[in-house]
């Protein structure tokens, strides 16, 4: 899997033509963006993650990280990257340059983030994490909190963790038992933390880890949780390392992928307890926590893009190589097997679902710049709105296909695709953990019925039903049977988006088990169809191009082409998950417990 190529093509054609990067680049603060400077920020990435990260992919996750009386190592080559990670500057691309950054905008981090997880999921984690603690502290953190930690994390020679699960307290946050004990201008944790990413490794010179706790005197559940700042070294005034904090690694998890990327148990206070500071104000950990956690949900849901399209790519190499069977059309030899109907199928399938998960990301990263940026207080409101309810369907839509994606990819590999050396089945292996990490598919559903539609009356999916709509609109002025058949898709899954946010914010109130019963079903049908309606955008732009005889033909023709398939094979399923929405709580709640 070392041969990884960056679809540089489909992401410029996404930046420039869906997700409106003019448009970002005139926002306050990203004045000096342009298209030259975006192309070479995503050259140069593709050929870091080409040269450095994806030849470690297959020998990573065959090594895994180990773990040894409290430290882990993680794979060889591993260290060594990601010092050349921190040294490209890659780690600061989208944070704030008053600490270090390169102030870039979300969009413009976006593909390039998406390349690191093609490349190398396990390496890409690390990241991750550090990332979302970033945001969190300047969102939430104190001007001490700031110019200790962040400059170091947004370098990436200190690396971040976000601290939530219990053993028993795994989704349900109010039974965290960790506790925090003030003193002095900090606070003593004592607790058990598990399930955490990179919790401890060898790549970086400290971590910063994240704590969720509860103070002496906090309230029962949720409203008594406070967030910490716990360095795996404590810092001392003049910036430098002092010594170790009383946080631990009692050993790391032997997982079904991502084996790279250490999973850790870590007891914090075993001793004296772990020096912690606080995160804004005690009691409010939660909120704070979770400006962490869109973030990471954001970001898994670019790991499904990822993987998706480098199952594609292991795929549509494979199927052009592997000589066997005869053309159905007549003729004696055999024949490389993309020229099998069903082998066309599903590289279609695999190549559209990941063309349309990526447009659909990043037009959510651009609504987030917009959210964050634009002088216009009711602008930056309508694109949060869109982000916020957008941004459940990208993680959990957009994870829960690439783990069908991963898997059609093994199919097309045959019998080879279930050997190990292929890399095939390495992908699929690693995509199993994006449906359940921060946040599974029906915690994500379930904020999508609940807190983004019900509770605001719908009002933000109108304004996307609205949207597409238009372009429906402009669908039925343009020429050719592709067309036709694009809009009649994206007509249909429009009906029943319309439909089932009806029926949602309408039946919310007097039957909520109903309406979570069929939350996944719609969270699908959202990401198909808000798909749907990026890949028909595409459509649009690329007929355009054709007409005026601008750009490169080939790739315009096969836009147009993967869309009309989008619509025939993946907007056709909308109907049936509208039935399943409306009707199907009944058969999910009939049988009583003892009848299962």
């Amino acid at each position: 899997m070392s041969d990884y190529i960056a679809p540089l093509k489909d992401m410029q054609f996404v930046l420039k033509e869906l997700a409106g990067l003019d448009q970002v680049a005139k926002l306050p603060g990203c004045e000096d963006v342009s298209v030259e400077l975006v192309d070479q920020i995503l050259e140069e990435s593709g050929k870091f993650c080409g040269e450095v990260l994806a030849p470690l992919n297959q020998s990573g996750d065959a090594e895994g990280s180990k773990w040894d009386q409290g430290k882990v190592t993680t794979p060889k080559g591993f260290i060594a990257a990601y010092k050349q990670f921190v040294e490209g500057g890659w780690n600061a691309l989208q944070f704030p340059p008053e600490f270090g950054g390169q102030g870039l905008p979300k969009l413009v981090a976006t593909p390039v983030m998406e390349m690191w997880k093609a490349a190398n999921l396990s390496f890409s984690l690390c990241p991750l994490l550090t990332g979302g603690a970033i945001e969190a502290l300047l969102l939430s953190g104190t001007g001490a909190l700031k110019q200790t930690f962040l400059p170091k994390m947004v370098e990436g020679t200190w690396t971040g963790t976000m601290n939530l699960t219990e053993p028993q307290a795994g989704s349900d946050l109010a039974l965290v038992k960790s506790k925090a004990v003030p003193e002095g201008d900090h606070y003593r944790i004592s607790g058990q933390k598990i399930f955490i990413t990179y919790g401890e490794h060898d790549l970086a010179e400290n971590i910063v880890h994240l704590v969720l706790a509860r103070t002496p005197n906090a309230p029962e559940g949720v409203k008594g949780i406070s967030l910490f700042v716990v360095p795996k070294f404590l810092v001392n005034a003049d910036g430098s390392l002092g010594k170790r904090n009383d946080v631990h690694c009692a050993s790391i998890e032997h997982k079904l992928g991502i084996h790279a990327s250490p999973t850790a148990v870590l007891i914090f206070g075993e001793k004296e307890g772990a020096v912690g500071y606080l995160v804004g104000e005690e009691n409010k950990g939660l909120a704070y926590m979770f400006i962490m956690m869109n973030a990471a949900r954001f970001a898994v849901g670019l790991e499904g893009v990822a993987i998706s399209d480098r199952a594609y790519q292991l795929a549509l190499a494979y199927a052009k190589e592997r000589i066997q069977s005869r053309d159905l059309a007549g003729g004696g030899k055999a024949v490389p097997i993309i020229r099998q109907p069903d082998v066309r199928r599903m590289l279609m399938s695999m190549k559209a679902q990941a063309e349309a998960m990526r447009a659909l990301a990043y037009v959510v990263a651009a609504a987030m710049d917009i959210a964050h940026r634009d002088p216009d207080k009711a602008l930056r409101a309508k694109h949060q709105a869109f982000a916020d309810m957008m941004i459940p369907v990208v993680k959990g839509w957009s994870t829960e296909t690439c783990i069908e994606v991963a898997s059609t990819g093994i199919q097309v590999h045959g019998g080879m695709g279930y050997v190990e050396e292929t890399g095939a089945a390495q992908l699929l292996r690693d995509a199993r953990i994006t449906t359940i990490y921060e946040g599974t598919t029906a915690i994500q559903a379930n904020d999508l019925v609940g807190r983004k539609m019900a509770r605001e009356g719908g009002a933000t999916a109108k304004e996307v039903v609205k949207a597409m709509r238009v372009i429906e609109g402009e669908l039925a002025q343009a020429q050719g049977e592709d067309m036709a058949a694009i809009r009649a898709g994206l007509a249909a899954g429009i009906k029943a988006v319309e439909e089932c946010s009806t029926w949602i914010v309408s039946t919310y109130a007097a039957d909520i088990k109903a309406v979570h019963a069929g939350s996944v079903p719609f969270l699908k049908l959202m990401g198909i169809v808000c798909g749907g309606w990026q890949m028909a955008r595409a459509a649009l732009v690329a007929q355009k191009r054709l007409a005026a005889k601008e750009g490169d033909t080939e790739f315009y023709q096969a836009k147009i082409a993967t869309a009309r398939f989008y619509a025939d094979h993946i907007l056709a399923q909308a109907p049936g998950l509208r039935n399943t929405v409306v009707r199907g709580a009944a058969g999910v709640m009939a049988l009583t417990e003892e009848q299962f």
